[in-house]
């Protein structure tokens, strides 16, 4: 198994902060999945991993955050339900992983749930406190005891719906002997409806119906700004793998046969068509063809493949067919591994702490503590236990942690909206946070800095005739640099006969005479300097001409790189792309650095030997090859253009075709930064004057609402007061 640094907590503003020296890993063919739904912070990653390496039956156990599973490597044989038990006991909830389910539907079930109490919660807050209203106002007697029954009526069975999520994590923190920060705020709810029922039964002046109903809608409010951050991210592991081939075509007696691809074993014969996506890991049997590598690799141009040629799963193929010879399949391939690679980069990358689990890292014992010693106060004081427990109840609403909660949400809605309308989708919850502590952009090169399609350069200069021939000979061909060269229009020549040799070009004959267009070596001099960013039109009558192209810039990626390095920022460049093809690129953009002919997993090394450095890279990528690199990288975006497999890694998603927003949204990330600071500084500043209130016994249920609301609201409103400034 490969293991990583375990993932930290990307989000809960109630989760304590806890070590994060714990390894996480890639399922193996042999492990057991488990889907663990109720997961969010690092505490119940440890609780989890420890229950399942407690049983002896047990090799290795790792979570993945992102994924909210388990894998589990078992000693024999042992039932899933067994270890569902397990997890039970130390109060993990977990039932086998069923790989037909859809995650999409659970989340949007997940969001609908939340939103339903959401909702619910308002609206017995806003009826409660309009009632709360006539107590204020002076109602006596057995108009204030009927006011209080009518708002227990409807606070009761409003929190216990409303205020499943608390309860339940309470529930499953305190069996397993843990704090959450999901104990003072179910501790703070119960005791608050408790001493409101005893108040109301002794005809007491006060009760705290309204405070716990209100205290439900903020905290709800705060866990759905969060999802809805959160809703968009998913597995780029489970995109990558859906690109691999459902079916394959298997020669089998000199007959093909379409069976699955997992019933392909090593040694098996496999054709491969024009434009068919090729299933295994293999080498070429027969035939010749151009395969393009730009998802795997990131090379512009496709590249030659005959006989003996190493093919692998994933590459696509241009010209053909191929029959290709299995040498790894299924887990075994390139493309699978690449998946692998992600899988570990997603988890590392949540190893980031937030700012809300740092900030609450001693919240909640602090809070616990702090209660206890009024109760006991009190208690030692005057000898009543209602005064204690309504004091005690008091200190615990009014510490409940709705401004902290809602400090981070707030924000991040406010400045994804913000960014939003300026071109930039923010799908991660915690993204802004890291991008604030960005010191390094690493741009990959075809299809992020540059358009991805070849323009031909000197097309004016190639002789009429020449260009007549190229276009008809082209028009024959999807070889990218073809398609250029048909995208020019014009007049084409007469050419009859026209074929296309797999690996070389395409030929015909124009007034009789052969002519061709292709490879250098076939249709020109074999010595052609850069042939990826040439081809060559061999008119038969000793006349060659050569055609050039280039891969332009993306409009304004100079203005941006400029910008960024103004900044501050150190800018590199990586790509699979040839040699020559970089350092033009990095010249036009004005990068000193770039690195040319980088794997994914090079992508991936470089980030991680940069952030030993203590560096904080943000990667900004579109291809399949990216997708590590992209789960790698403390931040990432790409653009909208980017294959899915990249969107789905990103942080961070650029709408539109232009990198110029990018030194803005570095800007945002800083002040959004600044904006938390300020919610977390109104917080502490509200705590430090509503405590002393509380604990000195001059809180009342109208004190405690009130503060508790207004704190809220402030941060609310602080957050969004603008971003930009």
């Amino acid at each position: 198994m490969t293991a990583v640094p375990d993932p930290r907590p990307m989000a809960c503003p109630g989760c304590a902060a806890a070590p994060a020296d714990m390894p996480v890993a890639v399922a193996q063919p042999d492990d057991v999945l488990l889907s663990l739904p109720e997961i969010h912070c690092h505490n119940c990653i440890r609780d989890a991993e420890a229950a399942l390496m407690a049983r002896p039956d047990v090799a290795s156990a790792r979570v993945n955050l992102t994924l909210k599973r388990a894998y589990v490597t078992p000693v024999g044989d042992v039932p899933a339900d067994a270890l569902v038990t397990t997890l039970a006991e130390a109060g993990v909830l977990a039932h086998p992983l069923d790989p037909t389910a859809l995650q999409s539907r659970a989340t949007e079930a997940a969001g609908r749930a939340l939103l339903m109490r959401l909702a619910v919660a308002g609206f017995a807050a806003m009826n409660v406190m309009l009632l709360s209203v006539a107590v204020w106002s002076g109602a006596t007697d057995a108009t204030r005891d009927m006011f209080h029954w009518i708002s227990a009526a409807i606070a009761l069975p409003a929190v216990a719906f409303c205020g499943q999520p608390f309860f339940a994590g309470a529930w499953r923190a305190l069996s397993a002997r843990r704090l959450s920060m999901d104990v003072p705020i179910a501790l703070a709810i119960l005791l608050a409806l408790g001493t409101s029922l005893w108040e109301t039964a002794l005809s007491g002046h006060h009760a705290y119906f309204d405070a716990a109903i209100t205290l439900c809608f903020f905290l709800l409010a705060g866990r759905y700004l969060e999802f809805r951050t959160r809703a968009a991210a998913r597995s780029a592991a489970e995109e990558l793998t859906a690109l691999e081939v459902p079916r394959a075509t298997r020669i089998v007696g000199g007959v093909p046969l379409d069976v699955p691809v997992a019933e392909l074993s090593v040694g098996d014969v496999i054709l491969v068509r024009v434009g068919g996506r090729i299933p295994v890991d293999g080498r070429v049997r027969e035939g010749a063809a151009e395969l393009d590598r730009s998802m795997l690799t990131g090379e512009t141009i496709p590249v030659p493949a005959a006989v003996g040629s190493v093919v692998a799963a994933g590459e696509t193929v241009v010209s053909g067919p191929l029959t290709i010879e299995a040498t790894a399949v299924g887990r075994d391939t390139a493309l699978h591994r690449l998946a692998d690679l992600v899988a570990v980069a997603e988890a590392g990358r949540a190893r980031y702490t937030p700012l809300a689990d740092r900030a609450a890292a001693l919240y909640a014992p602090g809070v616990h503590i702090l209660a206890a010693l009024a109760w006991a106060g009190w208690m030692l004081w005057t000898g009543d236990m209602r005064v204690a427990l309504n004091i005690a109840a008091a200190v615990l609403i009014i510490t409940c942690p709705c401004a902290l909660g809602l400090a981070v949400p707030a924000v991040t809605t406010a400045a994804s909206g913000a960014l939003f309308r300026r071109g930039v989708l923010i799908k991660s919850a915690t993204a802004l946070e890291r991008l604030a502590e960005v010191d390094t952009v690493l741009f990959d090169k075809t299809g992020t800095l540059t358009e991805g399609v070849p323009q031909v350069l000197n097309w004016e200069a190639v002789p009429k005739d020449a260009r007549q021939v190229a276009l008809a000979l082209a028009r024959g061909s999807v070889h990218p640099l073809s398609v250029a060269i048909s995208a020019q229009g014009g007049d084409a020549a007469q050419v009859d006969g026209i074929r296309e040799v797999p690996g070389y070009g395409t030929e015909g004959l124009w007034r009789g005479v052969r002519v061709r267009l292709g490879r250098s070596g076939w249709a020109g001099p074999e010595d052609a300097g850069d042939a990826s960013l040439c081809t060559w039109v061999d008119m038969g009558v000793g006349q060659v001409s050569r055609i050039r192209f280039a891969d332009n810039l993306r409009p304004g990626v100079r203005d941006t790189v400029e910008a960024l390095r103004a900044a501050g920022l150190d800018v590199e460049m990586m790509s699979g792309d040839r040699a020559a093809a970089v350092a033009a690129t990095a010249q036009a953009a004005g990068i000193d650095r770039a690195h040319a002919g980088c794997l994914p997993a090079d992508k991936v090394a470089r980030i991680e030997a940069l952030q030993a450095q203590g560096r904080r890279v943000l990667m900004v990528g579109d291809g399949l090859n990216d997708t590590g690199a992209l789960a790698a990288a403390d931040v990432s975006l790409s653009p909208a253009s980017a294959l899915d497999a990249a969107r789905v890694a990103s942080d961070m998603v650029l709408l539109g075709t232009q990198f110029d927003a990018l030194p803005e949204v570095l800007r945002c990330a800083g002040a959004a930064r600044r904006r938390i600071t300020e919610n977390f500084r109104i917080a502490t500043i509200y705590n430090v004057i509503a405590v002393p209130l509380a604990v000195a016994g001059l809180a009342t249920p109208l004190i405690a609402a009130l503060a508790m609301s207004a704190s809220s609201i402030t941060v609310s409103l602080n957050a969004m007061r603008g971003i930009w400034r």
